[in-house]
Order: C-alpha cells, then structure tokens, then sequence
C-alpha cells in the first residue's frame, strides 16, 4: 500500500507537468485552429534559459523560470506574427505542417545552444521528501522511508506549481476583458470581429500564453536535480495522448488527461516489471498511447472534447 502512494504521489507530480503542457497546446489550437507541434521544441528552449539564468547567471530558480517564460513567451508571439499569421485562411492541416518544420528548427537551434553537453537546472528542492506515517532514515547519505509513505518535495511541487498556475489561468480567461476575448474570438472569429475584438491581437496573446506555459513546464522537467538533453523535448510529445484522452478543446480534459497519463505511467513503472516483466523495459512510455487508443474507441472526441455533428 505505501508503495502504492508513493507511485500516486509521483505520478500526480509528473502528471501535473503533462498538464501544463496540454494546457499550452489546448490555449493555441482553441484560439487559431492550429495544433501547435513546435511546443516540444519551445519546452526545451525554456529549460535551456532557465537552465543559463540558474548555473551560470546565479538567479534562484523562481526567478529563472519567469525570466524563462518571459523569453520563450515574446518568441513564441514572433513565431505567430512571422510564420502563422500568413497562414489565416489556409486549411488549418497547411498551418500544422508549418508547425512541424517550426519545430525541426528550433530543435536545431536547441542542439546548437546545448551544444552537445547535458544541462540542469538545479535541484530547488534538494531531493528532499516527507515521510507520512513512519519513521525517516539514512544510509550512506540516502534518506528513506521505514513503514511509511515517502513522497518527494518535487512531486508536491510540480503539482503544486502547475495546478496554481492553471487555476489562475482558468480565472483569468473568465473574469478578464482579454480573456473573454479570447474565448470569444475561439468560439466565432466573425462575431468577435464585429464586437470590435482584435483576432489578431488574441492569437498572438494565446501563443504568448502558450510558449510561456511551455517554458515554465522545461524548467519543471529538469527541476529534479537530473541533467537534461535537446532530445528531451520529446517528453512534451506524451502530453498529446493526454490532450485527446481529455479533449483537444477542452482546458479542464487537459489537465484531467494529463494526470490520467502521469498516474498511469508511474504505476507501470513501479508495477509492470514486477507482474509482466515480458512486457520488456520501458513499458510505462507506451501507456499514454494505449490508453489514448481506449478512449478514442469508446468517446472519439474525448472525455471533455466537443463534439462535433455533421449533416450529410
């Protein structure tokens, strides 16, 4: 059983990042149509900033990670103006292939700024945990859990961090004048044109939102105390099963998509070798995409998603 918390309590802090960054997709393709495949590569380059502002600048982590978002949010917003904006009016499947070779790109770029060498960003939580229910001991210099639950500061953390921050997005996008604009101009571009909303002027406001929320989620991912690659922009790809579990429209079936995901490939990992070792190492990555097929067969436009009816 305290095995089995423990798994939870990680795959909610795992998940909680998977959401974030679900919720970065779901915030471009709700206001432009387009689903955003340059996030993985946005991700990475937040991790690589915060990574520069932590070890080499000295910044305390929260302040390398807003400076992170800040970046990656202003180039993002020049992403849309140059290579998006064009695109209004194009089938939105053109617009996606433009996003595609956005990403080759900018993961060139990362491989080049990375230049071949693992980075970290720091271990804000010191590997740290809190042991619930039992008694905290060391051995040669590990701390452990005897006869309790052991949860890690970092799990708490991204969970933390990543629910608040959407929260307040959530709240912001009901209660603010540009948040209802954007909801307005996501919902019918027309109408919102003629109450005076500049289209425009939200889709580059949604890609700020979206390339920051990607940023803040690479410096989550290395904020561990591990190092990390250019290629590990290819974990901002799991969040896409999560997206369609929830809903590719809906904010709230993203994050429940993200921590179904999380959940589900902390408990495989923890699990599998032990009752279907056969099933072969790293079982826990094919998961989020086994579970995607699962919903697509029962709920095609998933848990949350809108559903679409056709007159033919």
């Amino acid at each position: 059983m305290n095995t089995l918390l423990s798994s939870l309590a990680t795959g909610l802090g795992q998940g909680a990042v998977y959401a974030l960054i679900a919720v970065s997709f779901v915030i471009i393709y709700r206001a432009t149509g387009v689903l955003n495949f340059a996030q993985p590569a946005l991700l990475i380059l937040g991790t690589f900033v915060t990574s520069v502002a932590a070890t080499q600048m000295g910044l305390p982590f929260a302040v390398s990670a807003l400076l992170a978002m800040i970046v990656v949010g202003l180039l993002s917003v020049g992403i849309e103006r140059v290579a998006i904006r064009p695109m209004i009016g194009r089938p939105p499947f053109s617009a996606a292939l433009v996003t595609v070779g956005l990403f080759i790109a900018l993961l060139v770029v990362a491989f080049r700024l990375f230049d071949s060498k693992p980075r970290t960003v720091g271990d804000p939580w010191q590997l740290a945990s809190v042991c619930l229910g039992g008694e905290t001991t060391e051995s040669f210099g590990v701390t452990g859990c005897s006869g309790g639950v052991q949860i890690y500061e970092n799990a708490i953390a991204r969970f933390v961090i990543s629910l608040v921050v959407i929260g307040l997005l959530g709240w912001w996008l009901t209660r603010s004048k540009i948040g209802l604009a954007m909801r307005a101009t996501s919902l019918d571009q027309e109408t919102a044109l003629a109450q005076g909303v500049s289209a425009g002027r939200m889709f580059s406001i949604s890609w700020a939102i979206g390339g920051s929320l990607a940023a803040l989620a690479g410096a989550l991912l290395g904020a561990n105390g591990s190092v990390v690659q250019a290629t590990d922009a290819l974990f901002a790809l799991v969040a896409l099963p999560a997206i369609i579990i929830g809903g590719l429209d809906s904010l709230k079936g993203a994050v429940l998509g993200g921590l179904i995901v999380g959940i589900a490939m902390a408990l495989t990992k923890t699990y599998q070798p032990q009752f279907a070792p056969w099933l072969g190492t790293n079982f826990d990555n094919v998961v989020p995409y086994l579970l995607m097929i699962i919903v697509l067969l029962v709920r095609p436009y998933g848990i949350y998603g809108t559903r679409e009816v056709q007159r033919v």
